[in-house]
């Protein structure tokens, strides 16, 4: 999936951590979330301003991130 649409780094924004464009929502956010049990639906309950495809985006941009080796 394309991730950079929805991702963004910005050294103002969350100490330069990725985030979902427009928000200060970080990747690593998104993947605690995921890592303790929350679904999509969850999650997107919790942070109106998410969708599946943003969530979906942060997954992706980790992997690009793992595969780069560097962590997200």
């Amino acid at each position: 999936m394309e991730y950079q649409p929805y991702i963004e780094v910005d050294p103002q924004r969350r100490g330069g951590k990725a985030c979902i464009k427009g928000t200060r929502i970080a990747v690593a956010d998104i993947l605690d979330m995921l890592g303790d049990g929350m679904s999509f639906n969850e999650i997107i309950d919790d942070y109106p301003d998410l969708n599946s495809t943003k969530i979906r985006a942060a997954l992706s941009y980790a992997a690009a991130q793992q595969r780069k080796g560097r962590a997200a």
